[in-house]
This record gives structure tokens, sequence and C-alpha cells, in this order.
């Protein structure tokens, strides 16, 4: 028994709570997954889990020792893969989940000069606004706005998503520009439909805080028709600024009530602590964080013409 492959094997079931989908996931078969275990259990003279017909839970001994097998698979694997890299360029496949918002328009260039640095480092990259949990779907990280769907997860923070509300000018010229939050209430708004906050709505003006209810006239999950649909002048939208910052910066789009702040969001990259592929994510991670900066590239275009405030709250 190869004691550290029947110990990774406890620990990927554990987290998917599924011998299936851990025999996916280590790309073996379930019989080899069942071995594994039993055979682990048979070492440490305890059964690790209870099993039934459609749930597999720990037992207290899995409990027990869960978070040191975690921490010992995390260790060895980042072990291995640098040892394995020292005197070689990494290769692979690395697996990322990551928002619709945040891939179209701004990523291919940072996927490009990743792979030019790395070219031996091949990218799965699943684009989905979908709150996802890396271990049960089999990713190495999800790149996203929302807390981690466990507390075994990691979260690491890349660089702030501010959002600002806005419309065409021939927009707001006939139909008026809101004084406050409170007359977005007479206007047609389209809003995005997963934030964590839903459709409550903060605003920040000095002192002063604002919590409304908003109704859309158009809700939905993607932030690229919000900006297209703001651009046919049929109404205000709120929406990233890294989605929108061209269009304001041409002046096609003009931010409304700059003076009453949203909260911001983190873009963070979520992954496990046992990622097999600890050492690639981490480069692929630090190669964000140096492409992007604390304040990401259409965010510093803003902020220089005075269109957005400094000031970060986050949410």
């Amino acid at each position: 028994m190869d004691r550290l492959q029947s110990i990774e094997t406890f620990v990927r079931v554990a987290q998917t709570q599924s011998f299936a989908e851990a025999a996916r996931q280590l790309r073996i078969s379930r019989s080899v997954v069942t071995t594994r275990i039993q055979q682990l259990e048979q070492y440490v003279g305890a059964a690790l889990f209870h099993r039934s017909t459609r749930v597999v839970r720990l037992s207290e001994v899995g409990q027990a020792y869960l978070l040191d097998c975690v921490e010992l698979v995390g260790k060895a694997n980042d072990i291995a893969d640098q040892m394995r890299d020292a005197g070689n360029s990494p290769q692979g496949i690395l697996r990322v989940h990551a928002l619709t918002g945040l891939v179209l328009g701004h990523f291919s260039s940072v996927l490009h000069r990743f792979q030019s640095t790395y070219p031996d480092i091949r990218l799965d990259l699943i684009v989905s606004d979908a709150v996802v949990d890396p271990v049960k779907t089999g990713v190495d990280c999800a790149l996203q706005i929302f807390p981690p769907a466990t507390t075994d997860l990691i979260a690491r923070g890349l660089f702030p998503v501010r959002r600002v509300f806005c419309a065409t000018p021939r927009y707001l010229h006939e139909k008026g520009y809101p004084r406050g939050p409170r007359d977005l209430h007479q206007h047609k708004l389209g809003l995005y439909s997963s934030y964590p906050t839903r459709d409550h709505w903060t605003f920040y003006h000095q002192r002063e805080i604002m919590t409304l209810h908003l109704r859309a006239a158009l809700l939905t999950n993607s932030v690229h028709l919000l900006r297209e649909y703001a651009l046919e002048h049929a109404g205000i939208v709120c929406v990233p600024t890294l989605v929108a910052a061209d269009a304001i910066l041409r002046g096609d789009l003009q931010v409304v009530l700059p003076e009453h702040q949203l909260s911001s969001f983190w873009l963070s990259a979520v992954y496990a602590s046992t990622s097999r592929n600890a050492f690639k994510l981490r480069l692929f991670i630090e190669h964000i964080t140096s492409s992007f900066g604390k304040t990401p590239p259409w965010d510093a275009s803003l902020l220089a013409h005075e269109l957005i405030t400094e000031d970060l709250i986050e949410a």
C-alpha cells in the first residue's frame, strides 16, 4: 500500500463526499478508490467513513485526522512539484473556473503572457458566473467575487471589483439625471442578478449610508448584456468598472451618482490547500496579481480622469 496515495484518496473522498467523484478527479477507477480506503482503514484499525447508498460521511476517526491529512497531502504535492520543476519548465494541465465578466476583454493577454513564460502548462478554463466549489467540480481554483463555499477552501484576494451606475448621455438628457439614490426608482434599471447582496443596494455618501431595494426592468447574470442595454439608451445599469471603463472614457456612457459610492467586491482565487497542482497554481495566481495590481488598469484610467473616487468600500 502506498500510504500517501491512500491518504490523498481519503482526503478527496472526504471533500467530495463521494467515491465516484473522487475517482473522477483522481482519474482512477472507483474500485481503486475503494481498495485504497479499505487498505488505509485496515492499517489504522478503524473505519474512516460511514457509508450508505446515498451518503458518505466521516467517522469520528476520519474527522479527527482529516485536517492533518489535508496539510500532509498539500505539502507533499507542493514539494513534489517543486522538485520536478526545479530544472525544467513547469508542465501539465491547470484547470480554472472564472467569471465571464473578467475573462471577456481583459484576460486573454494575461493568459498569453503566462503561457509565453510557462509554455508547457496547458490551461483548461471554464467560463461561467456560477458559484462553484473547486474541490467538488474538480478545478484547481475558481476566480470569483463570492465567499468560498466551505471553510476548507482558501481565498486569496487579487484585486477590487468596483461598481458604478451609468447610462448614455442621451438617455439622461431625455429621462433626467438622478440627484440621489432614491431617484433611481423613477428609471428603468438594468441590474446584475448574482451579486452576494442580491436586491439590496447600499450607497455611501460622506457619512451617510442608504440601503434601497431596487426593482430591475432587466435582471440578468450577464454584465456585458447590461452594458449593451445601456448603450441602446434603454436605461441606467449597474456594472463593474472592468466592463464599463472603456465606454465611460469614450463618453459613450456617463457615471450616474458618482458621489454616492457602492461597496466593492474582491476578485479572489479560491482553491483547496490540497490542490495537486499547488506549485503551478501559485505561479498562475502570482502572474494575475502582478498583471493587474491592487489598482487594475481600468480603474487607474477612471481615477486619472476623476470619474470615480479613490476610496474603496468593501462589501
